[in-house]
């Protein structure tokens, strides 16, 4: 009888309590580790989204240009959206244009990214393209790593 009841108790694997922490703790540092790489991520979409709406916004300025025999001073945001009704031109839950000015030989479109709030700048010197951007916070770069995109 005693013999059945240990060679039962032997059968009868489980986990102890040391080993139930030790693979409670690996998951916390898991964790730990993928939810601010996530959060990066939801940033960085949000700047793509900004830097889309300034690539938009720049072929749209080329639009306003071409219409007005190469001249870009009618280039504002109202003027942008104006021609292309996708381009918003208030802050809300999405990438907007906040800046926008045109001159008789260029133009500097800013787009702004709606959770970040990092500035993406297209500028149109005499035919020469630069794109710049700006974080708002130094410990979440997002988009914008090294200043240019």
């Amino acid at each position: 009888m005693m013999y059945r009841l240990r060679q039962r108790s032997k059968d009868e694997g489980g986990f102890t309590l040391i080993e139930l922490l030790v693979v409670i703790l690996i998951i916390g540092i898991l964790a730990a580790i993928a939810i601010p790489s996530f959060l990066n991520q939801k940033s960085k979409a949000n700047d793509a989204s900004a830097k889309e709406l300034a690539r938009t916004a720049q072929t749209t300025a080329e639009t306003i240009a071409t219409d007005n025999s190469g001249d870009y001073t009618t280039v504002t945001p109202t003027k942008l959206n104006e021609v292309e009704k996708s381009i918003p031109i208030a802050k809300g839950t999405n990438a907007w244009i906040s800046a926008a000015t045109g001159s008789g030989t260029g133009y500097v479109v800013t787009a702004t990214a709606a959770t970040t709030e990092d500035e993406f700048t297209i500028t149109n010197t005499s035919g020469v393209i630069t794109r710049t951007c700006k974080a708002k916070s130094a410990t979440n770069l997002g988009g914008c790593p090294a200043a240019t995109w």
